[in-house]
């Protein structure tokens, strides 16, 4: 498998590093960069660019050859090239035959580099938050290193074979504190050959599709190890970010889709990312909008749809024991109780969103009328959630509480019926006023997750919404906002636009309201746009084009989950 750096960086399990090719932008120039995805920030992170030099140390122009576990960049003639390997999570080693490999940091702030020992250079990168020791296995080190006062102005290293042969070889290491020098250094075939295998594991284990979504299938799996970060700082475990491109962070709903791709066979590494946000929980029983290695934000929250995930995930694993449950039972708890303590300013039973971004669905044409929005998707989350709570309580013989807990799903299904379905269709208002929000949007067909719960009627209307091809239902899938309406947009975000979470709860719905015929045809309208387009953020619900980040973590489990449960 090849993958463009343009689109999918080249990374691997347990680091923060990557490379890329990035365009040119006020600060950087076109071109191949190694990148660190520390702090977050929506940013590229890109710290030293890699450049080919001839004998005359002059650029040598390459094409990128990537693919999971090895970079070879070739150029013109067949025995000049150079390889990179990310060897561990915290070394890249690169190899050039018949050429120099020049790396240019960009300094800023006050930015140094000095040569620590004979043949290892120490830059200190205040903007990264990192530093990097450069140091020569094979070859000659060259340094271009001048002093400003406060900072070194430029910092350039050029290795090259040494006279008489062929072959430059040498590591970058990133650290946070100290550097500890290696006794020795493993062969280049040895450290490649260790990656590899690494890698072979993990796509053995992923889930398996139909043969003939198998260029998907390794795709996703490159995508899901090689977003995998260390437990570091903020971060309590292993984590799976949803991008190494500029989404790198974890949002508190994406990654109970990464943990449902991996509970079959790395349960361990999914209790890790459904758990990793109660972590953080604050006293309110509030989550995290978001967490990286250096913060989190508190600012917006993900809807409750925990409770379904790990109901979802029980049914698949004998791992998760009593002991789990026990950890899990009080933070899902306060969690639940947040929304009807904290989000229910009306009082009305209902909880709302004060956001766009709470919902998930940034812009849904549900929050067109203005803020906080009381919508039957965030009912039904809760009372799936209630339910399980419920469950877990009467496993942990807390009976009086499973009994309250009940009560209290009975009751939200109550209010919600009630509240929502209007004229035959569910609709989204805001709180407090109750008025009707405008425009088409696929998340109020969110309520068929609560299948045989609802009345007949509703799940025949809702079915027959969701199999009108002329609205929501594309070529490749089910668009977030009718193709019929006018805040329909091609690349609107959630204004029309086929998105994994969304296709991934409504074929669990329509299962679960009965017409598994259907759940199984757009599940394979969607595998077949992944497989053709790639694991991207969203796609164009009509012509399948991939958009915005071109290698996202809950694409890529979405696509193994529903490749592997609804089609043959």
């Amino acid at each position: 498998m090849n993958f463009n750096l343009n689109e999918v960086p080249f990374s691997r399990r347990g680091t923060f590093l990557a490379i890329s090719e990035l365009p040119e932008s006020d600060v950087r120039a076109e071109g191949l960069y190694l990148r660190t995805v520390r702090g977050g920030d929506d940013k590229f992170g890109e710290a030293f660019q890699i450049e080919l030099l001839d004998e005359n140390n002059q650029y040598i122009p390459y094409e990128a050859k990537a693919e999971p576990t090895l970079l070879r960049l070739n150029t013109d003639t067949e025995n000049i090239y150079a390889e990179i390997c990310i060897t561990d999570g915290r070394t890249v080693r690169f190899k050039s035959r018949g050429c120099g490999i020049r790396l240019a940091f960009r300094t800023s702030a006050y930015d140094y580099a000095y040569e620590h020992t004979a043949g290892s250079w120490e830059v200190n990168s205040f903007t990264h938050e990192c530093r990097f020791m450069l140091t020569r296995l094979t070859g000659a080190l060259r340094m271009e290193v001048p002093w400003d006062k406060i900072k070194s102005s430029r910092i350039v290293a050029e290795f090259v074979p040494e006279a008489g042969t062929e072959i430059a070889e040498f590591a970058v290491e990133e650290f946070r504190t100290v550097w500890e020098q290696r006794e020795a250094w493993r062969s280049w075939e040895e450290a490649v050959l260790e990656v590899q295998q690494e890698y072979d594991q993990w796509l053995g284990a992923s889930l398996t599709v139909p043969e003939r979504w198998q260029d998907g299938r390794e795709l996703a799996a490159y995508i899901t190890w090689s977003c995998l970060v260390p437990a570091e700082g903020c971060l309590t475990r292993p984590a799976m970010y949803m991008s190494k491109n500029w989404m790198t962070n974890i949002w508190s709903w994406d990654h109970c889709f990464n943990a449902m791709a991996l509970v079959r066979h790395h349960p361990e590494l999914a209790w890790d990312q459904f758990m990793i946000f109660f972590d953080r929980q604050d006293e309110s029983g509030l989550i995290p909008d978001f967490i990286n290695d250096k913060y989190e934000l508190w600012n917006c929250n993900k809807p409750p749809i925990h409770g379904w995930t790990l109901a979802w995930m029980m049914q698949r694993t004998d791992y998760i024991k009593e002991s789990h449950l026990r950890e899990v039972y009080g933070p899902l708890s306060k969690w639940t109780n947040w929304w009807f303590h904290y989000r229910d300013n009306d009082k009305d039973g209902i909880p709302q969103y004060n956001h766009g971004n709470d919902s998930g669905w940034d812009n849904s044409t549900a929050f067109n009328n203005g803020i906080p929005v009381e919508s039957p998707d965030l009912a039904a989350f809760l009372i799936l959630q209630i339910e399980l709570l419920a469950e877990i309580a009467g496993l942990l013989g807390l009976t009086d509480e499973s009994t309250a807990w009940r009560r209290l799903g009975e009751e939200t299904l109550e209010k919600m019926l009630r509240h929502f379905w209007k004229d035959g269709r569910f609709t989204a208002c805001r709180s407090g006023t109750h008025e009707a929000s405008d425009g088409d949007s696929l998340l109020l067909f969110v309520p068929i997750l609560l299948g045989k719960r609802l009345p007949e009627p509703i799940l025949r209307a809702l079915l027959d919404g969701l199999r009108d091809e002329s609205r929501f239902l594309t070529p490749n899938g089910w668009a977030t906002e009718s193709v019929k309406s006018p805040y329909y947009t091609p690349d609107g975000y959630w204004r029309g636009p086929i998105w994994a979470p969304s296709t991934m709860l409504l074929v669990e719905g329509v299962a679960a309201a009965g017409d598994v015929e259907l759940a199984s045809e757009v599940a394979r309208r969607f595998c077949n746009m992944l497989n053709k387009s790639g694991m991207a953020e969203n796609f164009d619900a009509l012509t399948g084009q991939g958009l915005r980040d071109r290698a996202f973590t809950w694409t890529s489990s979405v696509f193994l989950i529903l490749g592997h449960e609804y089609t043959t």
